[in-house]
This record gives structure tokens, C-alpha cells and sequence, in this order.
């Protein structure tokens, strides 16, 4: 009986490699017209340079090379989720050749060259000047596009502060703004819904936060596993309908073609191990981002969710009424919470078409 149920676990467990190395071929998702054939001339590649004096990757998609192109800057900062774009296939792609860069110290770019000491938000906005500069010089563009989201957005603000003159205009999806004060409003907010739905166990785990009021226990909980397991099943978090982790990112990380298998380990080896010595949190949580960047000199478009609390919408909108910038724009995407690009990328895309774009055409004719 004993044999039977090693058998029985080794072909379980075989299994399951088998799916994982059959979805983990390293290459990015080709673009397809709707009868399945490959677009002609479009691009689906991975690749690496060195960047800020290490080797970093990206993928780079477009329906077309001659499209505007647009850096798109992930969110933790150094976890990415590219994975999330192969999953729900928003469509940036149709308007942008699209660099999806993977921020030093995480996925593609997960190195031992990378120091923790170099995770930094200054670091970091001079490798993306650097892969900027790389975009305009391969696709023969003076100016791009850049689209960050969450604990990217940090990045972009320093980036586009720094060089205006190397962009179009800036989408910030869930802009950080003073994420202290946004994490004292979400901790609040969940020890109130867990009261309210009888969760003990939810509060048990919260409780262990309870300083996050005056300020001592703010960085412990904004790191914490159990503030983005509670944010996800309130519907705070990544998706408002993504109420598991462990559904919603564990597993699709691990699904994800575009990585091998041994990057995919890299994207949790960087997350638990290497990220938490890093101090990036820290950073995040003692910047106020709003004051410091108060005046931006290109067009700027906000993409907030109305049910996130993982980087306050209501501080951001506060943000974007301050905020002075020759262009701006305030979207609320009422289904979204953390990231509106997958949880009404229809709505995304047709702002994007209309407004984002056209207004660059406006101005350029002006």
C-alpha cells in the first residue's frame, strides 16, 4: 500500500513538471490575427542589454514597427507582470510597439550582479532613461510613450521629471502618491470589513498591525503576506474579482510560456528572497511622491481603480487636482480596483485611442 501511494505521488508529481516545462518554452506569445495566423510584420521577441552596467531583459510586442512605442514599467517595483499581460491580452499592442521592461533584480533581469543596494528609485529612472534611450535609437522615434503602474510609477515620475523631452506623454495606472497615508486608509478599511464579516482569523492577523495608526508598524504591514492575502479576498487588491493570490499570481506565474523555467523561479526567488533585503519599501513608504514631483511638463493621464486601496485612489486624485502639467486627464474605472489595464481593458484601450493619442496628434498639428 505504502509503494503504491509513492507510485502513486511520483506520477503526480511528474506530471505536473511535464505541464510546467510544456509551459515554460521561453517565448513570448506571437500576435494573431482572429483566425489565428501570425500578424505580418509584427514583432514578439525577448530581449537583453546591458543596462545600467547589467544585463537586463525585456519582450518587445507590436502589431507593427511602425507603430509609436511605448515603455511600459511594472509595478513592485522589480516584479513584473508580464505575466498578467499574456493572461488577459489587453491590447497595447494594436496602438504601440510595446517594451515590457523587467526592472533590475526581477524576473528576466534577476542577477547576481544585481546589489541590493542598487534597488533604488534613482537607479532604477536612470536604467529606464537607459532603455529608453535604446527604444528611440532601434525604432528611430525621438520621443515615446510611458505607461507605468503602481511601484513603477515612482520610477516614471523621476524618469519623466528628469528628461521630458524623451516623452510623449505619461499614463500612471494606481499612482503612488503618499503611500503611508495609503496604507494607514487600507488598514483601517480591512479591520473594518473583517469585523463586519465575523472574519476572526482575518483580524487575529491585522491585529498584530495595530500601529500602523501612529506610524510604527506601517512598513511591517506594507510588507506583509497576510496585506495582500486580506487586500485580494476584499477586493482591494491586484483585481477587484481576483480574490486569491494564490490563484490570481502563484499559479499564472508558473503558466506563463514567455519564461523558463528557471526564470520563473527567479520571479519568487527575487520576491521572497532577495526583494525584502532590498530598501525599496522603505523608500516607498517615507517619499511623498506628490509634493515632490509637483509640476510635470508633458501630458499626463490618470488610470485609477475605484475599489483599490492598494495605492489610494482618493490620495491620487488629490494628486491630479494639485498636480501642474500642460495636459491632464482623471479616469475612474468603476469595475477595477488595482489595475484597470486588465479589468476593463476595453475602456483602457478606447481613451487610449481617443484621447491619449489624438491629443499628441492635436498637438503636433497645433
Amino acid at each position: 500500500m505504502v509503494l503504491l501511494t509513492l507510485a502513486l505521488l511520483f506520477v503526480i508529481i511528474l506530471a505536473l513538471f511535464t505541464i510546467l516545462l510544456l509551459n515554460s518554452s521561453g517565448k513570448p506569445q506571437q500576435l494573431r490575427e482572429s483566425n489565428g495566423v501570425i500578424v505580418e510584420g509584427s514583432i514578439s521577441e525577448r530581449v537583453f542589454a546591458e543596462i545600467g552596467g547589467v544585463k537586463q531583459g525585456m519582450f518587445i510586442r507590436s502589431k507593427s514597427a511602425d507603430n509609436p512605442v511605448l515603455l511600459y514599467l511594472h509595478g513592485g517595483p522589480s516584479f513584473s507582470n508580464y505575466f498578467l499581460i499574456e493572461k488577459y491580452n489587453p491590447g497595447l499592442e494594436e496602438f504601440f510597439t510595446v517594451c515590457y521592461w523587467e526592472q533590475r533584480g526581477g524576473g528576466l533581469s534577476f542577477t547576481p550582479e544585481v546589489t541590493k543596494e542598487s534597488i533604488t528609485y534613482a537607479q532604477l529612472a536612470s536604467d529606464a532613461i537607459e532603455v529608453t534611450n535604446y527604444l528611440r535609437l532601434r525604432f528611430g522615434k525621438d520621443k515615446i510613450y510611458l505607461f507605468a503602474h503602481s511601484g513603477g510609477t515612482p520610477v516614471a515620475l523621476k524618469a519623466i521629471t528628469d528628461h521630458p523631452e524623451l516623452f510623449h506623454a505619461y499614463i500612471a495606472m494606481a499612482q503612488i502618491t503618499n503611500q503611508a497615508q495609503s496604507e494607514k486608509i487600507a488598514y483601517e478599511y480591512m479591520v473594518a470589513d473583517a469585523s463586519k464579516t465575523g472574519d476572526k482569523r482575518a483580524l487575529k492577523q491585522l491585529q498584530r498591525y495595530s500601529h500602523v495608526k501612529d506610524g510604527e508598524d506601517i512598513l511591517k504591514f506594507f510588507k506583509s503576506p497576510a496585506r495582500d492575502n486580506y487586500m485580494h479576498k476584499m477586493g482591494i487588491g491586484t483585481m477587484h474579482k481576483m480574490r486569491s493570490v494564490f490563484s490570481g499570481v502563484f499559479l499564472p506565474v508558473w503558466m506563463c510560456k514567455a519564461y523558463t523555467l528557471k526564470e520563473k523561479f527567479n520571479i519568487w526567488m527575487s520576491k521572497i528572497t532577495f526583494l525584502p533585503k532590498t530598501d525599496i519599501h522603505r523608500e516607498t513608504i517615507e517619499t511623498d511622491f506628490a509634493s515632490l514631483y509637483n509640476e510635470i511638463k508633458i501630458p499626463v493621464y490618470f488610470f485609477c481603480g475605484a475599489h483599490d486601496l492598494t495605492v489610494n485612489t482618493a490620495l491620487t486624485k488629490e494628486y491630479y487636482e494639485k498636480l501642474i502639467a500642460p495636459e491632464k486627464a482623471f479616469y475612474l474605472f468603476e469595475n477595477s480596483a488595482h489595475s484597470p489595464l486588465f479589468e476593463e481593458p476595453e475602456k483602457v484601450m478606447k481613451i487610449i485611442k481617443e484621447e491619449v493619442l489624438n491629443n499628441n496628434k492635436r498637438q503636433k498639428n497645433d
